[in-house]
């Protein structure tokens, strides 16, 4: 399958978000946000814990509605993108269905669409192919490490081929060698389907590693507060030890302390050879 898309992944247009608005108990969780994801492009969302990350990725995904303001998913509006299918999500719990076997699972969108039992078969064997898991087709998610459910999770969002992934810290909860893994199948992946992305995540290393922009974000209510640009070339285990990957880490983590200026020389030499 192969999706073309010519408007933005994501184009969020002054969104704001107030859960209980008019209430005692009134929560701004996103305020003004103003976003562009570029089609193909790779975006992690930081910031500190209740800053809005995942209220705004939920926004993106028509979970929940921006109060004010326009969120586009592309060229539709969220809740069409939503009915359309496209996008596909991963949350941090790989949420699979245990009665089923991993390729039901990862069928599960397909069936959904109606699609016939044979293709839907033959797709979700394709997908458990690319994320290496299709000697383990049969089995049960419960007989699956954490790492290959997240895989079974990713191949699932894949599914029906949308043009947009939205990922709310899906290695949070792995051992670091088996998060580090996971980074790098997701790097493969995407570079396999072309997909855009959006991440969610609280690690700084994390986001500089996969990322083509990190998007940092304030405290509540949840604003953009800066945008790291990250050109590190295609990543592999020795862009850990290389100096721009640290300069790229040291920007964020100034961005996030709110030195917007300071980290503007690093951020300048970000990617230069």
């Amino acid at each position: 399958m192969t999706t073309t898309v010519t408007s933005p992944a994501v184009k969020a247009e002054g969104v704001w978000k107030i859960f209980n608005e008019g209430q005692p108990n009134e929560v701004t969780a996103l305020q003004d946000l103003n976003l562009e994801v570029g089609y193909g492009e790779f975006v992690a969302l930081i910031g500190p814990s209740g800053c809005g990350k995942s209220t705004l990725l939920r926004v993106i995904a028509d979970l929940t509605h921006a109060t004010r303001g326009t969120m586009q998913v592309a060229g539709l509006t969220a809740a069409q993108a939503r009915e359309q299918q496209k996008y596909g999500m991963a949350f941090q719990q790989a949420a699979l269905f245990d009665w089923r076997t991993v390729r039901r699972n990862v069928e599960l969108p397909l069936e959904l669409q109606g699609v016939g039992k044979s293709d839907r078969a033959a797709r979700a064997m394709e997908l458990l192919e690319m994320v290496q898991l299709a000697d383990f087709a049969g089995h049960r998610p419960w007989e699956l490490s954490g790492g290959m459910q997240q895989r079974v999770a990713i191949a699932r969002s894949l599914a029906v081929d949308p043009p947009l992934l939205l990922m709310d810290e899906p290695f949070g909860a792995l051992d670091e060698m088996t998060r580090e893994r996971m980074q790098n199948e997701l790097l493969r992946i995407r570079k396999e389907t072309g997909k855009s992305i959006v991440f969610v995540t609280h690690s700084i290393p994390e986001a500089v590693y996969l990322s083509d922009r990190v998007v940092v974000m304030s405290p509540r209510p949840g604003r953009i507060t800066d945008i790291i640009e990250v050109s590190l070339g295609d990543r592999n285990e020795d862009t850990r030890e290389d100096e721009r990957f640290f300069e790229a880490v040291t920007a964020v983590r100034e961005a996030l302390r709110g030195n917007h200026g300071g980290g503007s020389a690093i951020r300048s030499r970000i990617g230069e050879v």
